[in-house]
This record gives C-alpha cells, sequence and structure tokens, in this order.
C-alpha cells in the first residue's frame, strides 16, 4: 500500500495528464473534483469523492480507510485547475456540448492539429489505476481520477466505487478500471472481473468478458 500510494502520487501531480488530479480538466462549473479509493489484502477500503483543492485524494482515501480525515490530518489546499486545463475549458464552453465521444474526438483533433501527443491529452476519461504484488504474495490497489472532462457539478463515476473502479480479492487477484465510469458501475465491473477470474478465467479472458457484457447492454 506504501508503494502504491506513492506511485499514484506521480500521476496525481502531474499537470499534463488531463483526466487525473493537478491538470484535471473541470467540471463544467469550471472547478476540478477529484475521486479515489484504495484497497488492501484484508480487504479494508477507503473511498473519496468530489474533493476539491486535495493534490493528493489517494492519501485521503488511505486515510479514510484507517480512520482519519484530511484536512484534520495537514492537507493542503491547492488550485488544481491548471492555466491549460481552465483555457480548455473556457473554449468548450462556447458550446457547451457535453458527449464524451465528442469531447474525446475534439481532444484528439487539436492533437492532431498541433502535431503532438502529449500524455494524457488523448483522452477525457482516464484513470490511474495501480495493482501492486508484495514478496509475501499479498495484493493491494489503488485508483484515482478528476472524471470526465466539463463533468455535471457532483457526477460521480466508477473510480472511488469498490466493485466497480477497483476490485482487491487476496485469494483471486485484482483489478482496476478506466474509461465511461457510468458504463463500468453498470456492470460492478472490477467485482465481476476477480469473480470470473475466481471461476478460473484468465484475466485477459475476464476482461474480455466484462467488456463485451457492456456492449451487450
Amino acid at each position: 500500500m506504501d508503494a502504491l500510494e506513492k506511485g499514484v502520487h506521480v500521476t496525481e501531480a502531474d499537470p499534463t495528464d488531463q483526466s487525473v488530479g493537478y491538470g484535471g480538466l473541470p467540471d463544467r462549473d469550471g472547478r476540478v473534483t477529484v475521486d479515489s479509493c484504495v484497497m488492501d489484502e484484508f480487504g479494508n477500503c477507503g473511498a473519496v469523492m468530489c474533493l476539491e483543492h486535495i493534490l493528493h485524494p489517494v492519501s485521503v482515501a488511505r486515510l479514510v480507510m484507517d480512520l482519519k480525515f484530511a484536512l484534520s490530518e495537514g492537507f493542503e489546499k491547492i488550485n488544481l485547475l491548471t492555466p491549460e486545463a481552465e483555457k480548455a475549458w473556457k473554449n468548450w464552453l462556447k458550446t457547451s456540448k457535453y458527449d464524451p465521444m465528442i469531447t474525446v474526438e475534439h481532444l484528439e483533433e487539436r492533437n492532431r492539429k498541433q502535431k503532438k501527443q502529449v500524455p494524457g491529452q488523448q483522452d477525457n476519461h482516464d484513470t490511474i489505476g495501480m495493482l501492486a504484488l508484495d514478496m509475501n504474495g499479498n495484493l493491494s490497489g489503488a485508483c484515482s481520477t478528476s472524471g470526465m472532462a466539463y463533468k455535471m457539478a457532483g457526477r460521480v463515476g466508477d473510480s472511488p466505487i469498490i466493485g466497480a473502479g477497483l476490485f482487491v480479492d487476496n485469494e483471486v487477484g485484482a483489478a482496476t478500471a478506466t474509461g465511461v465510469g457510468e458504463e463500468i458501475v453498470r456492470i460492478c465491473g472490477t467485482h465481476t472481473i476477480v469473480e470470473m477470474m475466481r471461476n478460473g478465467l484468465s484475466p485477459e479472458e475476464a476482461c474480455k468478458k466484462a467488456v463485451e457484457r457492456i456492449v451487450k447492454r
């Protein structure tokens, strides 16, 4: 869990990643809100959603798991809306069209015109999900995101939901997810994958079956 927390910190603090934490594209009101969850080998879990001004929500989720709270533990409030993300939001306000795939296509077209591919800017619904196995064979997982670009204020996807964005079962395996959160929530995506693995499917087969279930719906 220590390694996961530090690993996720890297992406949460990366201003070039526009769908996780600092530098994330804001909701339609121009506010960057973040969601995160963690789960360890004992089934202990913590989750937070719609946090503002917190650089590392994964650490807050871990504190929640340990029955502590963020600001009382000394977390500093910072502005997560970078000038680049604010510029993109103001440009989006000209049309205010909210459609996940339209927004993705807009970002991809912008990158093509700029003739560059910046990590994190090709998609508006990415997530940092991380799983780790220690030397004793114990699993832990973490998940963190700033959610859909230009989402409705208060919208929560799969990332902070145990069994949707993240699930860990030390006897079987673990899974974490990225994509359109509403679709992943509807099939309890990561729990579904781990249960399929419990029933004998390989990780790849289980992931394919879960995606097929989403497509079918």
